[in-house]
């Protein structure tokens, strides 16, 4: 697992370097002059960390009176960076299980639809849109909002294609899921220009008001669903046949599996590459854990794990700030721009052969991943002639690693002239790798230190007790990177799904309280009559036969909360046989 959990950083990034920082809360620590010993550190199954400077001294840079005096091993990450959330976020973009799992967005990206890609529209009239609506990807998504409430035969199913590039915007996280908790925060800034909550049920006053703003520049939907502003502008009719309505039939036949196939299709996206039929332009990409764009969250996520990340507290003039950047990036002419061996290991056995073997296994991995950045000079100290080291300086000899590690991939991209958003993506793989490179560099360096690396070591006798120590050490240091780069792709059903199964996350609206509602403001050409909506079901003035169900149209269905609504948790689910957890529809959102 450490090779899966590490190597990668290696061998697929392809920058690296040091992410912003904002100091609202400081690293606390022992100060520089700390005398714990490296054997007092050791004992105690952990190296200290303490405060260094950040800023310029006697009117010269850090580097300057030091060039590695930024690269101390024991020097964690700021607490508020989020250099490793916008790596994370950037490389979940349109991947339905990373973005249901952290489903408050925090990224908007333009991008394009390509030509030639087909869109599906549920209705229960055999007319176009005449203005803005929902479209899918997936005809699966699309078929269960067609049809009517009572009358059999009154479910048309259209089928688009696009004639040329659609442009998009698109909203990452579970943007499509009508919830008050944080899913349409990164949509209502752009809609409204603050977030609100209640508004999340007004559809047609958030669709009609992106598209009108999105005219200027423009914008032919919106990707959380697709988001279509005009059905006979860049698309035109491969179909549009009446076809049976297939929620009265599922409803008739409990066996029918047609939720499972809503929710099946989409985690077909689930993993990378996800949702191929969009392409996004990273160099437009704006994000709200740009700290330097959006200073005004930095306190209001302090303290807070990543699901609870909101963007309630963001200033007006930080809104004003993202809208404007979102413009700029629209407005830009085209062209300008192995754990497993520390998992296996059991580190409280008192066989010195074992313990001493298992160290040595993984030294060598680690010794592998920082080989192409040992260079010749690099000389571990002895630790032997002086016992009372403090531990802040034991390592010092490593750093050299350490900086040519973050560094090498990326150095001079630096001078690259860049857009705003290409910038921001270089600081945040730069800061990513720069904490990955110190942790497995300080990992490395430890195990050369007492003894267990087999090309380059003090001349010492192998202590158990002290290894076995530097293996607990090991393991929280993993431990604590994966917990700060929490990658999504790393939650899994544990152990794997069956053949006939499939793991699952909570998925909209599945599961879910009923958000607030608010009236829906009528379409203006409609003399006050409020349409029918993809989530809502067709008004009809027939009265309901009572012996056949209501069918549900994607609205709040009658169900029970599921336990992890808040915080979902993979599971594996029945393929075949309807899942059994009051479980009416299951969106296919990223």
């Amino acid at each position: 697992m450490l090779r899966r959990v590490l190597c990668s950083a290696f061998v697929g990034f392809g920058a690296l370097g040091h992410t912003a920082q904002v100091p609202v809360a400081s690293h606390f620590g022992p100060q520089a002059g700390d005398t714990t010993s490296i054997g007092e550190a050791l004992e105690q199954g952990r190296l200290l960390s303490f405060d260094k400077p950040h800023y310029a001294t006697d009117g010269l840079s850090v580097e300057e009176h030091d060039p590695l005096a930024d690269w101390r091993l024991d020097d964690p990450p700021n607490v508020n960076s989020t250099g490793h959330l916008i790596f994370e976020t950037v490389s979940s973009l349109l991947q339905h299980w990373p973005n249901t799992r952290m489903r408050n967005g925090h990224n908007i990206v333009p991008g394009t639809i390509p030509t030639g890609t087909l869109l599906y529209h549920g209705t229960w009239h055999p007319e176009l849109p005449p203005g803005p609506d929902w479209a899918a990807f997936d005809p699966e998504h699309s078929v269960i909002f067609c049809g009517g409430v009572i009358e059999y035969g009154r479910c048309w199913h259209l089928t688009l294609i696009t004639t040329r590039p659609l442009n998009v915007v698109y909203f990452d996280g579970n943007s499509a899921a009508k919830l008050s908790t944080g899913t349409l925060d990164s949509q209502d800034i752009v809609t409204w220009g603050d977030v609100r909550p209640d508004w999340s049920f007004d559809e047609w006053s958030r669709i009609t008001t992106l598209c009108d703003w999105g005219r200027e520049y423009n914008i032919d939907g919106f990707v959380s669903e697709v988001m279509l502003c005009n059905f006979t502008s860049g698309v035109r009719v491969v179909s549009f046949p009446n076809i049976v309505d297939p929620v009265i039939i599922r409803n008739a036949s409990p066996r029918f599996p047609f939720t499972f196939e809503v929710m099946y299709a989409g985690s077909r996206h689930n993993r990378y590459p996800g949702e191929t039929r969009v392409r996004l332009d990273l160099s437009g990409l704006v994000s709200f854990y740009d700290t330097e764009l959006v200073p005004s969250l930095v306190p209001a996520r302090f303290g807070k794990e990543r699901w609870d990340h909101r963007l309630l507290n963001i200033s007006t003039e930080d809104a004003v700030r993202v809208k404007a950047r979102l413009e700029e990036a629209l407005s830009r002419p085209a062209g300008s721009s192995s754990g497993y061996l520390l998992n296996s290991t059991d580190t409280n056995s008192y066989e010195p052969d074992s313990v001493i073997n298992y160290a040595i296994k993984t030294q060598v991995q680690l010794r592998h991943m920082v080989m192409p950045y040992i260079g010749v000079n690099v000389t571990p100290r002895s630790i032997g002639a002086n016992a009372n080291q403090t531990a802040s300086d034991v390592l010092d000899w490593a750093r050299p690693v350490y900086k040519l590690c973050a560094t090498t991939h990326t150095d001079r991209l630096k001078d690259c002239t860049m857009t705003p958003s290409e910038k921001l993506l270089l600081d945040a793989v730069q800061g990513t790798m720069r904490e990955i490179c110190r942790v497995v560099t300080k990992m490395w360096g430890l195990g050369v230190s007492v003894g267990v690396d087999q090309f380059m070591g003090i001349d010492r006798e192998p202590d158990v007790e002290t290894i076995q120590n530097t293996m607990k050490i090991w393991r929280s240091d993993v431990d604590e990177l994966m917990a700060w780069l929490d990658w999504n792709v790393w939650v899994k059903c544990r152990p794997e799904c069956g053949p006939e199964e499939i793991c699952y996350l909570t998925t909209w609206p599945a599961g879910f309280p009923a958000p607030h509602e608010r009236a829906r403001v009528p379409r203006p050409d409609e003399g006050g009559h409020v349409p029918p909506l993809p989530s809502q079901s067709v008004p009809d003035s027939t009265p309901v036969p009572t012996d056949t169900p209501v069918p549900w149209r994607g609205g709040m269905a009658d169900r029970e909360l599921a336990e992890d609504w808040q915080r979902p948790q993979p599971r594996c689910i029945p393929r075949i046989h309807l899942y059994n957890v009051g479980m009416q529809f299951a969106a296919s959102d990223f």
